[in-house]
Protein backbone atom coordinates (compact mmCIF):
# COMPACT_ATOMS: atom_id res chain seq x y z
CA UNK A 1 0.00 0.00 0.00
CA UNK A 2 2.78 2.44 0.88
CA UNK A 3 4.46 1.70 -2.46
CA UNK A 4 1.35 2.74 -4.40
CA UNK A 5 1.00 5.90 -2.32
CA UNK A 6 4.62 6.84 -3.02
CA UNK A 7 4.12 6.25 -6.75
CA UNK A 8 1.09 8.55 -6.68
CA UNK A 9 3.06 11.28 -4.91
CA UNK A 10 5.94 10.89 -7.33
CA UNK A 11 3.57 11.22 -10.31
CA UNK A 12 2.01 14.34 -8.80
CA UNK A 13 5.45 15.81 -8.18
CA UNK A 14 6.46 15.15 -11.80
CA UNK A 15 3.36 16.98 -12.99
CA UNK A 16 3.99 19.87 -10.61
CA UNK A 17 7.56 20.31 -11.84
CA UNK A 18 6.79 20.22 -15.57
CA UNK A 19 5.28 23.50 -16.80
CA UNK A 20 3.64 21.96 -19.86
CA UNK A 21 2.17 19.03 -17.95
CA UNK A 22 0.96 21.28 -15.13
CA UNK A 23 -0.73 23.62 -17.60
CA UNK A 24 -2.34 20.72 -19.47
CA UNK A 25 -3.73 19.05 -16.34
CA UNK A 26 -5.04 22.33 -14.94
CA UNK A 27 -6.69 23.13 -18.27
CA UNK A 28 -8.30 19.69 -18.41
CA UNK A 29 -9.61 20.18 -14.85
CA UNK A 30 -11.01 23.57 -15.85
CA UNK A 31 -12.72 22.08 -18.91
CA UNK A 32 -14.10 19.22 -16.82
CA UNK A 33 -15.52 21.66 -14.27
CA UNK A 34 -17.13 23.73 -17.05
CA UNK A 35 -18.57 20.65 -18.74
CA UNK A 36 -16.53 21.27 -21.87
CA UNK A 37 -14.38 18.15 -21.94
CA UNK A 38 -15.97 17.00 -25.19
CA UNK A 39 -14.53 19.99 -27.10
CA UNK A 40 -11.05 19.10 -25.84
CA UNK A 41 -11.53 15.48 -26.87
CA UNK A 42 -12.59 16.49 -30.38
CA UNK A 43 -9.57 18.76 -30.80
CA UNK A 44 -7.29 16.09 -29.39
CA UNK A 45 -8.64 13.43 -31.76
CA UNK A 46 -8.07 15.72 -34.74
CA UNK A 47 -4.50 16.71 -33.81
CA UNK A 48 -2.11 14.93 -36.19
CA UNK A 49 0.91 15.87 -34.06
CA UNK A 50 -0.19 13.78 -31.08
CA UNK A 51 0.58 10.06 -31.04
CA UNK A 52 -2.45 7.75 -30.81
CA UNK A 53 -1.26 6.20 -27.53
CA UNK A 54 -0.89 9.66 -26.01
CA UNK A 55 -4.34 10.62 -27.32
CA UNK A 56 -5.85 7.55 -25.67
CA UNK A 57 -4.16 8.28 -22.34
CA UNK A 58 -5.11 11.96 -22.37
CA UNK A 59 -8.70 11.16 -23.34
CA UNK A 60 -8.98 8.73 -20.43
CA UNK A 61 -7.53 11.26 -17.99
CA UNK A 62 -9.67 14.12 -19.34
CA UNK A 63 -12.80 12.14 -18.53
CA UNK A 64 -11.74 11.29 -14.97
CA UNK A 65 -13.00 14.25 -12.97
CA UNK A 66 -11.86 12.82 -9.62
CA UNK A 67 -8.29 12.42 -10.86
CA UNK A 68 -8.17 15.88 -12.44
CA UNK A 69 -9.56 17.56 -9.35
CA UNK A 70 -7.11 15.65 -7.13
CA UNK A 71 -4.20 16.82 -9.30
CA UNK A 72 -5.53 20.37 -9.27
CA UNK A 73 -5.88 20.28 -5.48
CA UNK A 74 -2.34 18.94 -5.08
CA UNK A 75 -0.96 21.69 -7.30
CA UNK A 76 -2.81 24.36 -5.34
CA UNK A 77 -1.74 22.96 -1.96
CA UNK A 78 1.90 22.66 -2.96
CA UNK A 79 1.93 26.15 -4.47
CA UNK A 80 3.02 24.78 -7.82
CA UNK A 81 0.67 27.14 -9.64
CA UNK A 82 2.29 30.39 -10.68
Amino acid sequence: MVGLWLQDIEALEQISQDDRARTLFLRMAELQRAGRTSSFLVELADDPDVDDDVKDSLAEIAQDADLLFAIEEYLHRTSAIH
